[in-house]
Formats: C-alpha cells, structure tokens, sequence
C-alpha cells in the first residue's frame, strides 16, 4: 500500500461508506461494501485465505487510523473497533480527550500505521493469530453460556459463582427430584467460570 492516488481513492470510498451508515458498521459489513462497490483490493481478496483476510483487515485499519487523523483536525472522532466503526461529533467534554488520544501512543495505531507490520508477516504468524483469536472467542461463547446456565452476568467472581452453583445443585440434585444432566451441565458451568478466569 503506497500513499498514491489508489491510496486517497481507498480512503474516499471508506469515508463515504461511513457517512452512509451514521450508527456505525462492523468491520465485516464494511469490508463487504467495500468489495460490492469494486473498491481494491477488496474487490478481489479471497477471504477464505488467511492471508488474504489479514492483508484486508489491515489495510481497512490502516485507512481507518488515517482517517480518525484527519476527521479529529475537522471535529469529528472515528470509533475503531472490529464491532463498531463509526464517526461522532466531537463535544467539548470529548475534543480534548479525542485530540490526547490522537496525538499519544496508542499500540494499536501505531501498529496499523506501520506499513512493514503488513509487509513483514508471514503465514505461519498470521495463522497462530487466527487460532488464537478463535480460541479466545471460544473461551467467551463458553464463559456467557455458563453464566446464563447459572443465571448470572458480568463480573462474575469465583465466591458468586461458587454459591449460585451450590444453590442450583442442591435444587436440581437427582436425590432431590432434580436430574443427572443438569446437574452435570450445572457443573461444567462452574468449572468454565471458576478456571478460565
């Protein structure tokens, strides 16, 4: 990715695609319009290709730090996350707190905008990263799904979890009328919420 012309046509297009959907988008949706309207390089990326998939994520990061640069100088902030990248209007509370944050080190920018970061990774690196993204996404599938078994919510620590447990197992205990399954179900919840923390 060079800072050319191709450069300034990707960041208009992304610029343009964010004006449209003022609540914000998820990186996904935006990657997708991006490709329907023809847009390089997402017209053509083979997303199934994992190395495909991080040089598209990172180009759109790498657009989108530039971007939040030039929309902080004109008032506006761009949130940047994988879940919501959308642009506000900067208020007095935020303008100083946005313009800080532009201007400190912040990792992830200065990731992104360090074009060797692209340059430099390899399959096997990018690969290790998506296994680890998807563990960690299984981690907290898990971990929601067992404070719903158990009828709790976030923050949820081990001595809440330990008594909501034993208030459940002593109700569904198969010698109190209760069954094996959901007495198992009722322990591997506690012991997802009690070692992955």
């Amino acid at each position: 990715m060079t800072q050319d012309g191709s450069d300034s046509q990707l960041m208009t297009a992304v610029l343009t695609l964010l004006r449209e959907a003022p609540g914000g988008q998820t990186e996904h949706a935006l990657i997708v319009r991006l490709r329907d309207q023809g847009v390089a390089p997402f017209a053509d990326a083979d997303l199934a290709d994992p190395m495909a998939l991080f040089r598209t994520h990172f180009i759109l990061f790498h657009s989108l730090y530039r971007l939040r640069e030039q929309l902080a100088a004109q008032g506006e902030w761009l949130r940047i996350h994988c879940l919501d990248i959308g642009i506000d209007v900067l208020t007095p509370d935020s303008d100083g707190a946005s313009g800080r944050a532009v201007a400190a080190g912040d990792p992830l920018r200065d990731y992104y905008l360090d074009l060797d970061n692209l340059d430099t990774m390899d399959r096997a690196t990018v690969e290790a990263m998506l296994s680890g993204f998807w563990r960690r996404l299984d981690a907290g599938e898990r971990r929601h799904e067992a404070l719903e078994l158990l009828g709790l919510e976030e923050p949820a620590g081990v001595e809440e979890v330990t008594r909501r447990y034993r208030q459940l197992a002593q109700q569904h205990h198969p010698d109190k009328g209760g069954d094996t399954e959901t007495l198992q179900r009722l322990n591997e919840a506690r012991m997802v919420l009690t070692t992955e923390q």
